[in-house]
Formats: structure tokens, sequence, C-alpha cells
């Protein structure tokens, strides 16, 4: 039995549905505001001083009686959680501490190649701590990424060279509500020229060094085959924008179907939540959500790769490891394609979750209205940006 596992080996087996139980240690409200989790885990919540008195009294076994083994226990930095799993461990369960607890779970970043139906090249980012999905697409000596978190700001340049590309457009899909956005940060340490959409201005967008407006039906060439195009989504906030992908085709007697970058409009389990916008009436912003989906369903082909800017902790992936479905897959498995407008918008705005944690704040800083010095006093924990 291993004494720790790291905590991108178990972000691995989370994403591959392996079952696996754990064990926070932490206090109730520390586990109720963020923790692991996954599709097959088995979560519980134990508190340290419980497995203490059973190092006077025995019976460690006992409070983990109903959890499945492997046991990963987890703390805050590591250390109470690694007497934990000792204690298991010479109960002769097989228990593993989390190796630097959630601090070190806040800093895997996974990436993985998404299979495009067109061959483009896009590497897509996935936060488990946040459920954030980001993307890198390269072509040649060019790369772009798109929805970069500030806490991983310094790992994009590295990830494009080893891919023999420099960055040369970082991209915000929209003013995000549950992360600090590294478009800044990305542009001021490379050569990338940052671009944000365009109605964002409306909303009050005042970054120095200022973006580049990117509006509905934009083109940015990528490299010698690859172009990103915009398509204004509106609904989850006004200046939504998707992006979709394309690699040129040898075959001119056919246009091979790209990938869609949807931001927060369609996810692979879901559509986004219309709430979180100032001064909207979410009831109007549903309406324009349930637009866009139709919009969407009828302009692109069903061979559409979809790779949304959020996943839920318990969303299954694919055999890849990748959040991406096609859009043929969504129209048929989404209710928001088939249901009318009055029904949509009824559906979504009914029982939203609370919204992201500090949303006001990260809103402001996007906007370039305040300064967070760390994301992650502001940003970690579940995005609920879905309806």
């Amino acid at each position: 039995m291993a004494d720790a596992i790291e905590p991108v080996d178990l972000a691995e087996r989370l994403s591959r549905g392996d079952r696996v139980g754990i064990v926070d240690v932490r206090n109730r409200d520390e586990f109720e505001e963020w923790h692991v989790d996954g599709p097959d885990a088995d979560v519980t919540q134990i508190p340290h001083a419980k497995f203490l008195q059973a190092q006077v009294r025995g019976g460690a076994a006992d409070l983990v009686g109903d959890v499945p083994q492997p046991i990963v226990v987890v703390c805050a930095i590591g250390e109470s959680s690694d007497h934990a799993a000792e204690l298991l461990r010479d109960s002769g369960l097989d228990a593993m501490n989390l190796a630097g607890g959630m601090e070190a779970w806040a800093d895997v970043l996974l990436a993985r190649t998404l299979d495009t139906p067109d061959g483009a090249e896009i590497v897509q980012y996935h936060r488990p701590a946040t459920g954030c999905l980001g993307y890198l697409v390269v072509d040649g000596a060019d790369a772009a990424v798109i929805d970069p978190l500030r806490t991983f700001a310094d790992r994009y340049e590295d990830h494009a060279a080893e891919s023999g590309a420099d960055l040369r457009y970082a991209i915000d899909t929209h003013v995000h509500a549950d992360h600090v956005s590294g478009l800044r940060a990305v542009a001021e340490a490379t050569d990338a020229a940052a671009h944000a959409p365009a109605i964002a201005w409306d909303r009050g967008l005042d970054l120095d060094p200022e973006p580049t407006s990117l509006a509905d039906g934009d083109v940015l060439e990528l490299g010698e085959s690859t172009t990103i195009s915009a398509i204004h989504a509106p609904g989850h906030t006004g200046e939504m924008t998707a992006l979709l992908v394309e690699q040129a085709s040898e075959d001119d007697a056919e246009t091979p179907a790209g990938t869609l970058l949807t931001g927060d409009s369609i996810f692979v389990d879901g559509v986004a939540r219309p709430d979180l916008e100032a001064d909207v009436d979410p009831a109007d912003a549903a309406a324009q959500l349930h637009d866009t989906l139709h919009g969407i369903a009828a302009t692109l082909p069903n061979r559409t790769l979809i790779a949304p800017g959020h996943v839920k902790q318990r969303t299954r992936a694919n055999d890849d490891g990748t959040y991406a479905r096609t859009l043929a897959t969504l129209t048929d498995q989404l209710d928001g394609f088939a249901q009318d407008r009055t029904s949509f918008v009824a559906n979504v705005t009914e029982e939203l979750p609370p919204p992201p944690a500090n949303a006001e704040r990260i809103v402001a800083a996007n906007l370039g209205m305040e300064t967070i010095e760390d994301p992650d006093e502001v940003e970690l924990g579940p995005n609920n940006c879905a309806a």
C-alpha cells in the first residue's frame, strides 16, 4: 500500500471514473465550501478529531466502514490526513494521503489533446479544483490560448513551446464570474495579442493595456491552415462569444466540421445559467440563450465538436479524459435543444444554485475595476456556472 498519492495522479484516476473512497478530515464548513469529488468517488467527511480519539481507543477502521478502498485521505495541507491515513493502514486498510492536501489539489492543471473532426490541434486544459476548462490551439509555429486562468498564466507559453509554437493570441470568451482571467498576464508576459468580446466594453471593460475587440463574424488566422471565428452566443452573459476553430481541408470538395469552443453557453451535460450579469433580467437572458442554442444547431454541422468552458466534478469524461461531445450528441441528449422558448426559460431560471463564490469581486477584477492579488483566495470551489 502506498503512503501517499500525488494530486495529479488522483485527478487522473477520478477522470477515468475509477472507484475511489475519499475521506476528508477537515471541518464540516471547509468541506462543504470545497472538496475533492469525481463521477465514481465515494466522498465522506470525518473530522480529524475522531481519528485522534480512535488512536487512543482503537477502531480507526470502524470510522470508514462504508467507504470503499482504496481510500484517499484529504486535509488542507496534507498533515492531518497523513496521520489519519497511517492509522487506517495500521488497521489493514488500503489508505493513502493526498500529498500536499487541498493546497496542492488547487495547483493541478491537466492537459489533454482533443480528437477534433478536422485534425486541428487543440489541447484542453482542465482544472479539477474548480471545473474550469481552457484551450490551446496550435498550428505550426503559432498558438492561441483561450480562457486562460491567471493562476496558471506562466504555463501556457511553456506548453506552446513544447509544441514548437509561440503564443500569438490570448482570448477570453466572456467576462468570467468564477475565476480571475489570465488574459492580461499572458499578454504582458508574451508577444500574444489579447482579444476580448466586443460587447464586454458595454459592461465597463477597462483593461490596461486594452485588448483588441472581437466581434461576431471576426476571424483570426493561426498558422497556415487554422482559423478562429467569433460567434456571438449571448445568454449566460450579453458578450458571450463562442470560438469556431477550423483547419482548412486539403479536399476542397468538402468542408469538414470544426470545433466550437462554447465558453459558458453549452456544456456537455447542460446549459449555462442566465443570472450572473448585473442589471439583466434572467428570463430575458435565458431567452437569448435559447436562441443561441438553436442558432448553433441550425448553422453548424452535426459533426462539430462542442468543447465547453466548464465541467462539473461529477461529469463523466470521454475515454481519453477529455470533456467534449459532437453537436449531434448534445442536440439529442440535452433538453434545451428540444424545448420551446417558454419552456426553456422556465426550466433554466427555476431553482438556480448559489452563484460562484465572490462572483461580484471576480467580475470586477476581470473588467479591470479591482485588483485581486491571490486568485485562489476568491475562486476555489464549485464554479456553479451551469443552470
